[in-house]
């Protein structure tokens, strides 16, 4: 019997959330936050991949809008403050190929593009 695996709680909180609310097809949450000068245990970076029918009439700027509520809304329901950074693709499922890796966020230049 296979456990699901456990995510700390912000990601968890954005998970359901994603989940319940768009229905993916595909869905890949990274916590960014190592690759950034945070504390150890830190929830403030992510990188959120979600491929849903529900984006299929909607425009670019609509589908990103939709994701950021969807996770500003149940982060606020579960108490927590909006994180720092959020990097969203979202995709209808016509413009994913299940092969594909998300994309990689670019080396952490330490604040103020230093």
């Amino acid at each position: 019997m296979s456990q699901e695996p456990q995510y700390p709680p912000i990601e968890t909180a954005m998970r359901k959330a994603l989940t319940t609310q768009l229905k993916p097809i595909f869905l890949d949450v990274s916590n960014e936050s190592p690759m950034h000068n945070t504390p150890k245990q830190a929830e403030s970076h992510f990188r959120v991949l979600v491929v849903s029918e529900k984006f299929n009439d909607l425009t670019l700027i609509k589908r990103h809008r939709l994701v950021n509520d969807t996770i500003k809304n149940a982060l606020q329901e579960a108490g927590f403050e909006f994180m720092h950074a959020l990097s969203i693709e979202a995709k209808t499922p016509k413009q994913w190929q299940p092969e594909q890796e998300p994309e990689k966020s670019p080396p952490c230049l330490g604040g103020f593009g230093k």
